[in-house]
């Protein structure tokens, strides 16, 4: 007969807080698959020790609204219960289109308009469920890219509409809620590219379609690529600083008072990949740009490097990204990071 090993029991605990010099350190702690809680439980520990006081999580609607008002929060309500355990501030983003609410042969990632009012009552639903343990709501990922908008033109127009009914919809459920517009991805394509649509571009139309009265900040992401953090942003070129673009857009269209939440972002140092850099660069570039959002960027509320860890190995460049292996090892980039947020000398970067 085989044996079965006994669960473990794994509780929350009392509130933790974190011990940090820069309030504004984050992560992307991707848990949606994650399926056991003690390693959910063990991920954030790590990332409270870490020193970084916000965690951006990904809650597909898809998994917990699998028929239409059939609410199954189990899993959410495991990661956010132990993201506030650990004093974590949770950055919810919200897409990923069960099948009851979009075409047949679409993409998890369409969603036309005959399917933004359920959208909109999912936001609310999960607002409501979360009040007073999740405070920030990101509509949707990256709609500029054809991929992440069902493999159609990007429609910023569209976009902002699906935007204004989220925001009521959440605002009814919690007045308090604070809603982002969705993080844009970097890119230069041009309007008219069948893949994607510049973000700087995209914004403006967003901007000019009303907008602005349907978001209280705005999610952002930004990559550094081969470039370093100090690398002056242009028009023409996708480096860390080009999210100061966006915020020229914003400033630009008397949104000056709100802020930017980099959601996704950072460096990689994959050896394998092009647009990587030494394992030494990734984490001096990471700490740079900490720096930066903390004593240049008044303007920004938290900065969330991509991506803390995997539940496995994603066997490609994207591994590059991570700070703590599937196994729980810390790479030398979180122990610096660590370093860093208690004011610490480095130690990888000296020796």
């Amino acid at each position: 007969m085989l044996s079965v090993p006994p669960q473990r029991l794994v509780v929350p605990g009392p509130r933790r807080e974190v011990e940090t010099l820069n309030p504004k350190m984050g992560v992307h702690t991707r848990l949606t698959d994650e399926v056991e809680e003690w390693k959910i439980q063990q991920t954030l520990a790590l990332v409270r020790q870490m020193g970084a006081p916000w965690v951006v999580e990904y809650f597909p609607w898809a998994y917990y609204e699998p028929s239409p008002g059939r609410y199954e929060w189990g899993h959410a309500d495991v990661v956010v219960d132990h993201a506030v355990a650990q004093g974590l501030t949770v950055l919810a983003r919200i897409d990923y289109v069960p099948e009851w609410a979009r075409p047949e042969d679409t993409t998890t990632r369409y969603l036309d308009e005959d399917g933004y009012d359920a959208y909109a009552a999912f936001v609310g639903a999960f607002v409501e469920h979360f009040a007073g343990r999740v405070q920030h709501v990101i509509i949707w990922n990256e709609p500029n890219l054809s991929f992440e908008w069902g493999y159609r033109q990007p429609d910023p127009e569209a976009y902002t509409e699906l935007l204004r009914r989220a925001y009521q919809s959440a605002k009814e459920a919690d007045p308090n809620i604070v809603v982002l517009a969705a993080g844009l991805a970097p890119t230069l394509a041009p309007v008219g590219d069948p893949w994607g649509m510049n973000e700087l571009i995209y914004l403006q139309r967003m901007y000019d379609a009303d907008a602005g009265r349907w978001f209280d900040g705005l999610a952002a992401h930004s990559y550094g690529l081969s470039f370093g953090a100090d690398e002056p942003p242009a028009q023409d070129r996708l480096n860390w600083r080009r999210v100061e673009l966006l915020r020229d857009v914003m400033v630009a269209n008397g949104d000056a008072a709100k802020q930017v939440y980099v959601t996704e972002g950072g460096w990689n140092d994959h050896p394998r990949w092009t647009k990587a850099v030494s394992s030494y660069d990734r984490i001096q570039n990471t700490v740079d740009a900490y720096e930066m959002a903390l004593h240049t960027w008044d303007w920004c509320a938290a900065l969330c490097v991509w991506a803390f860890r995997y539940p496995w190995p994603a066997r490609s460049f994207q591994d590059g990204f991570t700070l703590v292996t599937p196994e729980f090892v810390p790479k030398p980039i979180y122990s610096e990071l660590a370093r860093y947020a208690q004011g610490e000398p480095f130690e990888y970067l000296e020796r």
